[in-house]
């Protein structure tokens, strides 16, 4: 016997259970078909070095959940997510014991930027306050669907023809001329870099100045907060919720065929053979995913297009089970729950450099997280985990290179906390082949499910009015590969439900 259901989601992440939920929540009986053993994607805890320490596997810090327009309407306090903000949302240390912190407060923040370089705060309060004021409508652009018509709208309204025109030139600017008309002093210069570096641009690349100017934004308005316990709260509050709704899931069922019959979609093929019928199809899928899935079914001009899609660079993390907390030299990076760890602007800089020439850094710019330090469910009493992970090139040996990598990595904290090193009660390390394998959707190690050069942010995946639609009647794409990207906001596969929804008495006429 064939199930049928009204709408399959093929890949259980976050944006596959929201695209799912979306589509419950307007009474469709809907499928989420998950290869692997558990639902969440890369939104994930697991016990990596020893019993008792619990390692976000993936992702670990989000701001884009808390400020989400998808995610914050939906009830999941009830299926127990609970969010623990740190007392300094992000600190910056450097060679001679100082840090430069990011903090809720712009007051703080501005002193601690003050602190490294007189002037350098009073600057940071007057450009962050009037997009503080704007905040709801231009998180109305950055995370809402495409075209982000009402959020430009809202931003036109609130900042008029002038602000709006700053906007675009902030979308369009590089980090570092940012820097150069902000900054007198190389600490801000490298706090902002260091947030820009969330996503694959250099600092010297359009595109990379909005990146960081938004994160830290959201650091003002929202936070940088983590769930309670782990990044697995998130994924089963969202798993919850959809069950609640009668929504349904299956785990270890990897789909091998989107099926497609003259130009609709049909339904999905599972490994062993089964068939599930569905008159729509949202896949949280990479292109190139997407593309083996559905297969001819898809016209070739549009797999062109998905061809053309470009992946970010990989990424290396390695989680610690530690003994004490990370002995920085710098008191404030001890209360951060993110720390930026790379030096000056320079040194920053001179890693990425050799990143983009296809060299390992000799001292590589870390993305580094201590969520024991606000959550003490996640060691044993006195205890402590962390994590530290960091962008590298392709083409890497990583049998000959990786251990020695992990080394350079374990090196770069203990200049800026000695003794780190001492700490260590177990490691467990992440290469790209490594990620890839868990997931996926993490095609090369690439966490950011597709590069954020400037000319795919906006086309992400193809060039489109509605990315979220393929040529395929009923077929749709509702990964982080469609705008608007990466970090976990649920928005791409809320927009491809809506979008499934609203053509759904089209299709009835087709």
């Amino acid at each position: 016997m064939v199930e049928r259901f009204d709408a399959v989601v093929v890949g259980g992440g976050h944006n596959g259970l929201v695209a799912a939920i979306t589509l419950a929540e307007h009474g469709r009986s809907v499928l989420v078909c998950e290869a692997n053993d558990r639902l969440g994607g890369a939104v994930a805890t697991e016990q990596l070095t020893l019993p008792g320490f619990a390692h976000d596997t993936f992702s670990a810090v989000y701001p884009a959940s808390v400020a989400s327009p998808v995610l914050t309407r939906m009830p999941l306090g009830r299926y127990g997510l609970e969010w623990v903000h740190p007392e300094v949302v992000m600190a910056h240390p450097f060679d001679d014991g100082t840090a430069a912190a990011l903090s809720a407060d712009v007051e703080s923040t501005a002193a601690s930027l003050n602190q490294a370089t007189a002037g350098d705060g009073d600057r940071w309060r007057a450009f962050v306050a009037p997009w503080l004021q704007s905040f709801p409508a231009l998180r109305g652009v950055m995370l809402g669907g495409f075209p982000p018509i009402p959020g430009a709208a809202r931003l036109l309204a609130r900042q008029r023809i002038s602000g709006t025109l700053e906007f675009l030139r902030l979308v369009l600017a590089p980090a570092e001329a940012l820097a150069d008309e902000l900054f007198t002093g190389d600490a801000a210069r490298a706090w902002l870099y260091g947030s820009a570096l969330h996503g694959d641009v250099a600092p010297d690349n359009a595109g990379s100045a909005i990146a960081g100017v938004y994160l830290k934004l959201m650091g003002h308005a929202v936070g940088w907060p983590s769930p309670r316990g782990g990044a697995v709260r998130l994924a089963d509050a969202l798993v919850g919720y959809l069950h609640a709704l009668g929504g349904r899931t299956r785990t270890a069922s990897p789909v091998t065929r989107i099926v497609t019959r003259t130009g609709r979609v049909a339904g999905v093929r599972l490994a062993g053979g089964e068939a599930i019928r569905a008159d729509i199809v949202v896949a949280s899928l990479t292109p190139s995913i997407l593309m083996r899935l559905a297969g001819e079914g898809l016209p070739g001009w549009y797999r062109t297009k998905l061809g053309r899609y470009r992946r970010g660079p990989g990424t290396v993390k390695v989680d610690w089970a530690l003994s004490d907390p990370v002995p920085w030299t710098s008191d404030i990076a001890r209360r951060a729950g993110t720390v930026h760890v790379g030096g000056s602007a320079e040194d920053i800089a001179h890693a990425v450099r050799q990143r983009e020439d296809g060299q390992l850094p000799q001292r590589p710019f870390l993305l580094f997280g201590q969520q024991s330090v606000a959550d003490r469910t996640r060691a044993p009493a006195g205890q402590h985990t962390a994590w530290a992970y960091t962008r590298v090139p392709d083409g890497i040996d990583w049998a000959a290179d990786g251990a020695r990598f992990a080394q350079r990595i374990e090196d770069q904290i203990e200049r800026f906390a000695p003794g780190f090193s001492d700490r260590i009660l177990g490691r467990h390390v992440l290469l790209p082949p490594d990620m890839h394998g868990r997931n996926a959707n993490l095609e090369g190690g690439d966490v950011g499910a597709g590069s954020y050069a400037l000319h795919q942010v906006l086309f992400r995946p193809v060039p489109s009015l509605v990315p979220y639609r393929t040529p395929v009647r009923g077929l749709y794409i509702g990964s982080a590969a469609a705008f608007p990207g990466g970090a976990v906001h649920g928005v791409p596969g809320h927009a491809a439900a809506r979008v499934a929804l609203a053509e759904a008495p089209l299709r009835r006429r087709w």
